[in-house]
């Protein structure tokens, strides 16, 4: 039976705001994952724990794994690679290279070292940049270079874009019967919604999952940040198989999910661009009580959330799952200083 690792400085608080709830009329609870862990921290550890347990138990030397330019889930892996005595190659899509290529076919040019960038060169990590076109092959990129650095001798582990498999999303199982544990240490009842955003399906498998086994809440309300419902629902469905398939070698005997959907009216114009509400309802959660969202994730459900529950479409006692993403805040401060000079 496998054994996960110990990355993640937890339980992970549970914590109600009443500032917010009376503002959009629910009773609103946030999971604190954004503090899992110090420059690591983010849903994305919960995962690794995972991942990286199954990579040393096949003696990788290489975690090898893909996202955005300033992805959350690569940071997290560079760091946690670095932690664990693995070197990491990170393969990050940046859409102002487009065209400026090198005689491998991978990009050239400077890109600012900030944000999360900056943390992955400054643990280690190896940075290669591709388009947006290759980054539509990027599990072929990722074999490929797998191919490349075991043929030089060294034993590489692939982690999917996001943490996002079958074991990956244990985690969240793990997470689940964290809030479970709190509960019942305050005796207090279950939610009726659980909700969180979603960008590779793996948090979202893993929570809908665990509020099923440990009935956490009544019902999973996923936001998506990129993609449609369609897709992201397909891609949910294939990972919560995945992991009840994997869930007894690592100790877990998990029931069905709770009922989930997946919902898209929030993602804004693309993949981490942020839109005019989305950006004050982010103000308004700082200002009023303190809770810094990030622009990609959690910015965009927690202003879907706000909507909903002002439209009364969410009602009762609502848990947001805090995801992190402070990096990736602050890389973006250009787009939020002409809100903030005239509010």
């Amino acid at each position: 039976m496998g054994s996960k690792l110990s990355l993640a400085h937890l339980p992970t608080p549970l914590e109600r705001v009443p500032a917010l709830s009376g503002l959009y009329g629910v009773d609103l609870w946030i999971k604190r994952d954004d503090v899992t862990g110090g420059a690591e921290a983010g849903n994305k550890i919960r995962k690794l724990e995972y991942l990286l347990a199954e990579a040393q138990e096949r003696d990788a030397t290489r975690l090898i794994t893909c996202g955005g330019l300033q992805s959350n889930h690569c940071r997290a892996t560079a760091l946690a690679a670095a932690r664990c005595g693995m070197a990491a190659t990170l393969f990050l899509r940046d859409k102002s290279l487009e065209g400026v290529v090198s005689d491998d076919g991978l990009p050239l040019g400077h890109t600012e070292l900030v944000g999360n960038l900056l943390l992955d060169r400054l643990c280690g990590a190896e940075v290669r940049r591709i388009t947006a076109e290759q980054y539509s092959r990027r599990d072929a990129i990722l074999t490929g270079a797998a191919i490349r650095y075991q043929s030089a001798g060294e034993r590489p582990y692939v982690v999917p874009e996001g943490g996002s498999n079958g074991l990956g999303a244990l985690g969240y199982v793990d997470a689940m019967a964290e809030v479970k544990a709190q509960l019942d240490a305050q005796g207090a009842p279950p939610f009726d919604v659980v909700v969180l955003a979603c960008g590779s399906g793996g948090t979202a498998a893993g929570v809908a999952l665990g509020a099923g086994t440990h009935r956490v809440a009544k019902t999973v309300h996923v936001m998506a940040v990129a993609d449609d419902a369609p897709t992201f629902t397909r891609r949910i469905e294939g990972l919560i198989s995945e992991a009840v398939e994997r869930g007894p070698e690592w100790g877990h005997r998990l029931d069905g999910p709770a009922p989930w959907k997946v919902d898209d009216r929030f993602k804004g114009p693309a993949y981490a661009e942020t839109y005019e509400a989305q950006r004050q309802t982010m103000f308004e959660a700082a200002q009023r009580a303190g809770l810094v969202l990030d622009p990609v994730y959690s910015g965009k459900a927690f202003h879907g959330l706000a909507s909903l529950a002002r439209s009364g479409e969410l009602h009762g006692r609502v848990l947001f799952i805090h995801t992190g993403g402070l990096p990736g805040l602050l890389a973006q401060a250009p787009t939020f200083a002409e809100m903030l000079q005239t509010s």
